[in-house]
C-alpha cells in the first residue's frame, strides 16, 4: 500500500516584514500582488510536479503557462494596443519573474525566455509583423523561442563561432544549421534566431516561423534541473525566412541579441532573488521549529549570524535587479555595468542560500520524499534548479569581466 504525498506548509514570507518596496513608481506598485496572486492561482499547485518530472514533448506545462498569461502577467513587457503599456514595463516583468522563481525557477526560466528575451527582440519587428504575432504571445496560446547558443556557440558569439548561416535571397533569406538549449522550442511557434550572415563578418536576427518546412525540433534534453523549462536542438535545413521578418536591420543582428540578452541577465537576477527568497524561507521555518539538543535550531549563533548575512544579501540583490531594470526603462541601452552585477550576485545568493538551507534540514533537505510517512521536501528541487542561473544569459565569470571592464577599462582588460 503507498503512503500518498505530503506536502508541508508553505512557509511563512520573510520577505513581507524585512523588505519594503518603498522606491516603486506608481504604475509598478500594483504589479508584486497581481503576479503573487496569479502564481498561488496557477503555478503553486503544480509546481512540485513540474520541477520532478521528466523532461517530454508532452510535459510542457501549458496549465500554469496559459494561466499565468490569463491573469495579464504576459502582457507586463508590451507597451499599448497590444500590452499593458506600463512606464516601467522592465521593472514590472522583473517583478513578476522573481514572484515566479519563489514558486519555480524553472518556470521563471519559461517567463524570460517568453517575456523578457522575446519581448526586447520583438520591439526590433515591423509594426505589421508585431501586430500579426503579439496577441498570441500575449495570451499565452503561442509559445516563443529565443535561440543564440550552438553546440560550439554560447558565452562567444562572434561570426566565426556561429555556423547557422543565414543566405540573402531575392525574398529574404535561407537559413541552415543548428542551435542547442532552447527555452520552449518543443512547442513554439515562432523562434527569434541569431545566425551568421552569409559569408561575411557579420550577424542578422530573424524571426524563424517554427512551423516552416525544413525546421525539425530534437528529443528535449534531459537536465539535473529546470525540468519545466524544456530545451531542445532546432536543425534548419533550407528554411525560407522573408524580408519583413528580420528583426532591426540585416547584419546588425548582433546589436538586437546583445541588447535582449542584457535585459535577460536583469531577468534572471530576479529570478536568483525569488530562488533565495524560498530558501531562506524554508531555513527561517526549520530554525523556528525543529529542535537539536534541547533547543530550536535558531538558538544556535552560527545559523542567527549566516541567515542575517543572507537577509542582507538579499536586501542588496532585489536592490540591483530593480535598478538595473528602471536604468533600462530609461532607455539605457545596455543597463551596464548594473545588469551584470545584478545577474551575477543574486545567482550566487541563490546557490549560497539554498546549500545553507539544505544544511539547516540535514537529511530532509536531500530527500525529495520521505517513504514511510509521504513527507515531502522542496529543497532538493531549489539546489538542483539555482545551478544553472549562474550559467545562462551570460556565466557569472564571463559578467565579472564585464564589470571589470566598466571598472578598469577596455583599453587594459581588452
Amino acid at each position: 500500500m503507498s503512503v500518498p504525498s505530503l506536502a508541508p506548509p508553505a512557509p511563512t514570507r520573510t520577505q513581507d516584514r524585512m523588505w519594503h518596496d518603498l522606491f516603486l513608481p506608481a504604475d509598478v506598485e500594483h504589479v508584486r500582488p497581481l503576479a503573487r496572486e496569479a502564481v498561488a492561482r496557477h503555478l503553486a499547485p503544480v509546481a512540485r510536479e513540474i520541477a520532478t518530472r521528466e523532461e517530454s514533448r508532452d510535459s510542457f506545462p501549458w496549465g500554469a503557462f496559459r494561466g499565468l498569461a490569463g491573469d495579464g502577467l504576459f502582457a507586463v513587457p508590451f507597451p499599448e494596443p497590444h500590452g499593458a503599456g506600463l512606464e516601467h514595463p522592465m521593472l514590472a516583468t522583473c517583478i513578476v519573474t522573481e514572484e515566479i522563481a519563489y514558486e519555480s525557477s524553472s518556470m521563471a526560466g519559461v517567463y524570460d525566455g517568453q517575456c523578457i528575451l522575446n519581448a526586447k527582440c520583438l520591439g526590433f519587428a515591423q509594426e505589421h509583423v508585431r501586430d500579426k504575432i503579439l496577441p498570441g504571445l500575449i495570451s499565452g496560446e503561442v509559445a516563443f523561442s529565443f535561440a543564440t547558443t550552438e553546440p560550439d556557440a554560447s558565452s562567444d558569439l562572434s561570426p566565426d563561432s556561429l555556423k547557422t548561416v543565414a543566405t540573402r535571397t531575392a525574398d529574404g533569406f535561407l537559413v541552415n544549421g543548428r542551435k542547442r538549449w532552447i527555452t520552449n522550442s518543443v512547442v513554439a511557434d515562432w523562434c527569434c534566431m541569431l545566425c551568421r550572415d552569409g559569408d561575411a563578418q557579420a550577424m542578422t536576427m530573424l524571426l524563424v516561423d517554427m512551423r516552416a518546412p525544413g525546421v525539425s525540433v530534437g528529443e528535449p534534453d534531459l537536465k539535473m534541473g529546470h525540468r519545466g523549462q524544456i530545451t531542445a536542438d532546432i536543425v534548419l535545413e533550407d528554411v525560407v525566412v522573408p524580408a519583413d521578418h528580420v528583426l532591426g536591420e540585416p547584419g546588425r543582428g548582433l546589436g538586437v541579441a546583445l541588447a535582449s540578452l542584457a535585459a535577460g541577465r536583469v531577468g534572471i537576477g530576479a529570478a536568483g532573488v525569488g530562488v533565495a527568497q524560498a530558501a531562506l524561507d524554508l531555513a527561517v521555518e526549520r530554525l523556528r521549529t525543529r529542535k537539536l539538543f534541547g533547543k530550536k535550531l535558531g538558538e544556535m549563533q552560527h545559523w542567527q549570524y549566516r541567515l542575517a548575512e543572507h537577509a542582507t544579501g538579499l536586501e542588496a540583490a532585489r536592490s540591483m535587479y530593480q535598478k538595473a531594470a528602471v536604468r533600462l526603462d530609461r532607455g539605457d541601452r545596455a543597463g551596464e555595468p548594473e545588469a551584470s552585477m545584478a545577474k551575477s550576485f543574486a545567482t550566487k545568493l541563490a546557490n549560497d542560500v539554498a546549500r545553507d538551507a539544505l544544511q539547516v534540514y540535514g537529511g530532509y533537505g536531500f530527500a525529495r520524499q520521505i517513504a514511510a510517512t509521504g513527507e515531502t521536501y522542496r529543497l532538493e528541487e531549489i539546489y538542483r534548479d539555482a545551478k544553472i542561473l549562474e550559467i545562462f544569459e551570460g556565466a557569472n565569470e564571463v559578467l565579472q569581466w564585464v564589470i571589470a571592464r566598466h571598472l578598469i577599462g577596455r583599453d587594459v582588460t581588452g
